[in-house]
């Protein structure tokens, strides 16, 4: 019987989102929950699935891993878009890659509670009461402020607009983003530098390329300044990593909400988990329940569609 492989189950739920009974019928369906980050292990591991089903780019798909699962025949991602499989090596060792649809509005949503947790201290605050103790920060709201989008797409435009909801004013930069395209979701666009300079809040919402790699350093940090605040909800190594722990010690920012990093799981001792002024979180922007339903009934369908010789959703690059 085919063996189906669901990776990087961190809660459980992949079996529990779905309705997987066509693919039941078909095929044995196996979930890892733990991360396997040893090439080694995870060959070994996957060496007898025809059928794997990765969540975002948790685990990586590179052309040395691939060659080492003759068995597999197809490779199912959840969203649409994943820098961490090599889709070309794939099509040419025979192996399908398809996607599923996004996760809706779960990363905008994150995003401005991510602003608010980060501003008002709220995690420490949250700490402070169950230790017995009583309101000893104060933080700024984001009334009247002003946030900086960096890359102003599918996530940034949503993003733009939530904060002006809460009375932001909105500026924004991308590489190719003119005026009239940001006037038309009332955002002003304005150079790189400017955008550092001025925002009081910097979010950043790009996605990984060699062009964005290292985008935000130490001079953009330098810009933002020791009152600004940098949230970063899309890829970690669009943040140059040293320079962020730099300015988080210097006091060169005020603070940065991170939900991603150059290596996921965060390495236990990295020194993000002990910098100050900082909210970290496990890569969940795209959790949650809605998502996870939309990111495996998807999956399922993909495997069913593949098994009946007419795949859907073919990822291309």
């Amino acid at each position: 019987m085919t063996t189906v492989t669901i990776l990087d189950d961190y809660q459980g739920v992949a079996l529990s989102s779905a309705d997987w009974s066509a693919v039941r019928d078909r095929a044995e369906i196996v979930s890892i929950a733990d991360h396997i980050d040893d090439a080694d292990r995870l060959a070994d591991r996957l060496a007898s699935s025809e059928i794997i089903v990765a969540m975002r780019e948790r685990t990586a798909f590179p052309a040395s891993l691939l060659g080492r699962l003759p068995l597999l025949k197809l490779l199912v991602t959840t969203g649409m878009r994943n820098a961490a499989i090599d889709v070309p090596a794939a099509r040419a060792m025979g192996v399908t890659v398809c996607g599923t649809a996004g996760g809706g509005r779960a990363v905008p949503e994150l995003t401005l509670g991510m602003m608010i947790a980060l501003t008002r201290h709220i995690a420490e605050e949250d700490a402070a009461v169950r230790a017995g103790r009583w309101q000893h920060t104060i933080g700024p709201q984001l009334g009247g402020r002003t946030l900086g989008v960096l890359g102003l797409g599918r996530i940034g435009i949503p993003v733009a607009r939530l904060a002006q909801a809460f009375d932001m004013s909105v500026i924004a930069w991308s590489p190719n983003l003119t005026a009239e395209r940001a006037s038309e979701h009332g955002v002003l666009a304005v150079g790189k530098d400017e955008l550092f300079d001025r925002a009081d809040i910097v979010t950043i919402h790009m996605p990984l390329s060699d062009r964005s790699t290292g985008l935000v350093g130490r001079d953009e940090l330098r810009l933002l300044g020791a009152s600004g605040y940098l949230v970063n909800t899309s890829r970690g190594p669009i943040v140059d990593e040293q320079a962020l722990i730099d300015a988080l010690r210097g006091g060169e920012i005020a603070g940065a909400a991170l939900d991603v990093y150059d290596v996921e799981p965060l390495p236990a001792g990295h020194p993000l988990r002990t910098a100050q002024n900082t909210l970290l979180l496990p890569h969940i922007g795209y959790v949650t329940t809605q998502a996870y339903a939309r990111f495996f009934a998807d999956a399922a369908e993909d495997i069913t569609a593949y098994l009946d010789g007419k795949p859907i959703r073919e990822l291309t690059d």
